[in-house]
């Protein structure tokens, strides 16, 4: 099983409808027996991370995500489900995040256009079968305001300049996730999404 995670965040719709194209089914689902027995776990959204934290909390979700990525078992993050990955945030004061990935979301600097939203490049440093078909320097479609600054570089796949480099996509083990919208990003955030699964799912 697919497994979407539903905590109260936007955007389900568009990821259901991604993986639909890929000929894939995926669940929405908010219960820890279903993340459990799930093959392929993906946390989307957006909204604020201490709201997203505390219905996490409230539909006692955070142990069997840090259970499911401790165990080394495919799993997704995208935008907000990226910034929940980390140690904490400084949006809206500081709030504990799912510390599965050491370091802290802070905002973005002052002078620019705030949120972030649009099309703006993603550079690749990992070599990934995430990467598979999509090139260095592909557009992919933003929409945030605080950004992830990892305690350990050597997670950072891919980079994005936005009046700073800035962390927009994470690799570790069986863990990948994006600050951006691969389910927004046309041609190329779809193949992502099935580079993914493909990945995840053991398909040839």
């Amino acid at each position: 099983m697919i497994a979407v995670i539903d905590y109260g965040a936007g955007n389900l719709r568009s990821v259901l409808n991604a993986i639909s194209r890929l000929g894939y089914q995926a669940k929405i689902t908010n219960t820890a027996s279903e993340l459990a027995s799930a093959q392929v776990v993906i946390l989307p959204g957006v909204g604020a991370a201490a709201d997203s934290m505390g219905k996490m909390k409230k539909l006692k979700l955070i142990d069997p995500i840090r259970r499911f990525i401790a165990d080394d078992r495919p799993f997704l993050g995208v935008c907000i489900g990226m910034q929940l990955l980390f140690t904490g945030t400084e949006e809206g004061g500081w709030h504990e995040c799912l510390n599965v990935i050491p370091g802290v979301v802070r905002r973005l600097p002052s002078g620019l256009k705030i949120p972030h939203m649009g099309w703006n490049q993603l550079k690749q440093r990992a070599s990934h079968p995430i990467f598979s078909g999509i090139p260095d320097e592909a557009d992919f479609y933003f929409t945030h305001s605080f950004y992830a600054e990892p305690d350990d570089d050597s997670v950072v796949a891919g980079t994005t300049s936005y009046g700073l480099p800035m962390c927009s996509m994470i690799i570790k083990d069986s863990l990948i996730a994006t600050q951006f919208h691969p389910e927004k990003s046309g041609e190329y955030g779809l193949r992502m999404y099935a580079n993914f699964l493909k990945t995840a799912l053991g398909v040839r």
